[in-house]
């Protein structure tokens, strides 16, 4: 420690009596382990999380490789199937819906990393975290001609205001504990690329120099990707390139040169010895044989990387950080091999997912968006088809979700604070949370229950967290209170429920004679004057229809309604807003309005969803729910072993699906007849809105018999 004047020590004293936080300049005259270079930012921290939760298998997806036994046959032999032309055996990639920063956390400390190292661990992480632009969840969704904009759910609307919404502070701070569960779990040969734009892309490189080491950078990428020509009132070059950074864990990684064609595509004639690594060279000889020339129309890549935007290709699929094909090729061509696994934990549009599975690779992906999620899965389900199309092998991929999640406190206060205090603070912003959306449901207040908290009409309300979704755990302890007290009804009120949560978890109560009722709590919430008029609307989960086909020991489903019960702003609200020659769209009580005011003020209503078909993206059947449990891997907090639980649900096997695309906006609306084996099932149908919401029904059949 340096020695301090008389000064700087009764400088030291005037702070600390004044309960202030010394200067930065004494963490480096009191202390020696310091860092030459360090990045500091307000509220950072070298703590990293090791929460371990379960992955619970929510729906299994193998593009059906035949209708027919005899073309199951035909396929390659890479996996053991069963006699559905299902994938049995090996790897299955994965897309985990979720908080990043838990699933990695999960994944480096749980049972899954044995399944991962197996693979030979993860070799290659791409990450493009988002910053301000794309960051806030919203989504243009295609309604006819029409282009909506729905507004992000309150569970991501917190996600992005703790991560990103706070500015450069809150975003470092997201990304470096993030990036130090990412260095954990990459292999030890294993390269990450993080993608960023001028906004934080000096941020970012020291970070990855202080989580990775700067010994160990390998590449500072530039990305070209247009230019869109003069900007005549700007005052200042025009923004047209991105930056990859590339770090690897250790000396020893993987790398494999890559080529480009010349720009001017002419041959060049080089006059040197015949290099191995250029495999397309033509050589031009003497007389004695000896190699004179190399003739070649491809040269190494640099660090220059001219692919072109999404704004006109066809790969474009309307997701706002989407990334060309050919960008993420690169990447996963110079450092991985066929079989490696590859990973991106910022997933969005699900590009390093196709990349991957066009390329031989494994993956996995995950995304805090249930869009995102919903459009990597459609996505993926058509690249399934183009590679079977083709006669190639491709891999079943699951999707995943977090379990058991620990209910966790409304978050918001001054950590500063000592810990009393900061517990008494947390008690009141909850208490606070419960009364406002009690009041809103015009419910009142109870006691006396641990998973209740008020009563409306005869039935008792209880509320999900605010910052996660309501689990099977949360409506299990409710359900199990529920038949030691006796109680029948009940409304569970959530800002967002588990994915595969119903209609299992309903059934199981309603046998047991508990009528639950899920509903979605609006963001009208937090507007006073809506809560004082009493117009806040819970509206109802969305409901599903079908009616089963039968032909001998065939079943086909067919698609026959669907109901939702969504509202964003109102209707009076644009009415009243509106400026002339101005138009709004808004969602009121399950349908699409357009709401356009002419020159004139005159008013008029359209409606965009004019059946409920138009509310479908995506749907699709299993034939036999109940034929593949879904098991999770939970620790015995006596031993520390793994062991294998049935969660009391199944995973649905997604075995027949119809979805819209970009260029494609038909659907069926019946399924294929699919051959079963005589006796009593269970068919679950599940549909995905245009919002990327999933319902899921279950319907009983017997197949060859009397329905």
């Amino acid at each position: 420690m340096a020695r301090l004047t008389e000064q700087e020590q009764q400088e030291i004293i005037r702070f600390i009596e004044a309960g202030k936080p010394l200067p930065d300049k004494y963490r480096f005259l009191l202390f020696d382990d310091k860092r030459e270079v360090e990045l500091v930012w307000n509220g950072k921290t070298n703590e990293v999380t090791n929460v371990v939760l379960p992955f619970q298998t929510i729906e299994q997806v193998d593009e059906p490789r035949a209708e027919k036994p005899e073309d199951t046959a035909a396929q390659g032999n890479l996996f053991a199937m069963d006699n559905r032309g299902r994938q049995l055996q090996g790897w299955t990639n994965k897309l985990i819906w979720g908080d990043n920063k838990l699933i990695l956390s999960s994944l480096k400390s749980g049972p899954m990393r044995d399944e991962i190292e197996r693979q030979g661990g993860i070799k290659l992480i791409y990450i493009d975290p988002p910053f301000d632009v794309g960051a806030d969840f919203s989504m243009d969704i295609e309604v006819g001609e029409e282009t909506f904009t729905k507004r992000p759910n309150i569970l991501e609307e917190i996600a992005y205001r703790d991560t990103w919404g706070k500015g450069a502070d809150s975003f470092l701070a997201m990304l470096y504990e993030r990036l130090s569960l990412m260095r954990e779990l990459l292999a030890d040969d294993g390269t990450i690329y993080v993608h960023c734009d001028w906004r934080v892309n000096a941020y970012v490189r020291l970070l990855l120099d202080e989580v990775f080491g700067g010994q160990y950078f390998r590449n500072e990428i530039t990305w070209y990707y247009a230019n869109t020509g003069l900007k005549a009132r700007s005052k200042k070059f025009h923004q047209v390139c991105d930056t990859i950074f590339s770090f690897s864990k250790s000396e020893n990684f993987k790398f494999n040169h890559i080529f480009k064609k010349r720009k001017d595509g002419q041959a060049k004639q080089a006059k040197r010895k015949f290099n191995p690594i250029t495999k397309k060279a033509d050589m031009v000889r003497d007389e004695n044989g000896k190699i004179i020339y190399e003739i070649r129309e491809e040269i190494l890549e640099n660090s220059l990387w001219e692919t072109g935007s999404m704004s006109n290709s066809p790969e474009r699929i309307g997701y706002p950080t989407q990334k060309p094909e050919a960008l993420i090729k690169k990447i996963i061509l110079a450092s991985s091999c066929p079989g490696d696994v590859v990973a991106d934990f910022f997933a969005g549009s699900g590009t390093v997912a196709s990349v991957a599975e066009q390329n031989d690779r494994k993956w996995i992906l995950s995304d805090l968006g249930k869009f995102a999620v919903h459009t990597t899965r459609k996505r993926m389900i058509a690249v399934q088809r183009a590679l079977k199309a083709e006669g190639k092998d491709y891999r079943a991929f699951e999707i995943l979700n977090l379990g058991k999640y620990e209910r966790q406190h409304y978050v918001g206060v001054n950590t500063d604070l000592r810990e009393e205090q900061r517990q008494q603070q947390l008690e009141a912003r909850e208490q606070a949370f419960l009364d406002l959306i009690l009041r809103a449901y015009r419910a009142e207040r109870t006691d006396g229950f641990a998973s209740f908290h008020g009563k409306r009409a005869g039935r008792l309300v209880a509320i999900g967290p605010v910052n996660m979704p309501v689990s099977r755990l949360f409506v299990e302890e409710i359900i199990l209170e529920c038949r030691k007290k006796r109680i029948t009804k009940v409304d569970i009120l959530g800002f967002e429920f588990e994915m595969g949560l119903f209609p299992n978890v309903l059934d199981e109560a309603r046998e047991k004679g508990i009528d639950i009722a899920p509903k979605y709590i609006p963001r009208d919430v937090f507007d006073k004057r809506a809560v004082e008029r009493n117009q806040v609307v819970f509206h109802d989960v969305s409901f599903i229809e079908v009616r089963p086909h039968f032909k001998g020991n065939t079943v086909a489903v067919e698609l026959t309604d669907f109901s939702v019960f969504y509202s964003q702003d109102s209707i009076a609200h644009a009415e009243a807003t509106l400026k002339n020659k101005a138009s709004k769209i808004v969602v009121e009580k399950g349908q699409i309005i357009k709401v356009s005011k002419d020159k004139d003020g005159i008013l008029t209503r359209e409606q965009l969803t004019e059946t409920w078909t138009d509310w479908i993206d995506y749907w699709s059947v299993d034939f036999d729910f109940e034929s593949k449990r879904e098991i999770v891997r939970v620790e015995d907090p006596d031993t520390g072993e793994w062991e294998e639980q049935w969660t009391g649900d199944y995973i649905f096997e997604n075995e027949w699906q119809s979805f819209r695309t970009k260029k494609d906006r038909s659907l069926e609306l019946k399924s294929v007849f699919h051959e079963c084996a005589p006796g009593r099932r269970k068919i679950a149908v599940k549909v995905v809105d245009i919002f990327g919401n999933d319902t899921m029904t279950i319907v009983d059949v017997n197949v060859g018999g009397s329905n």
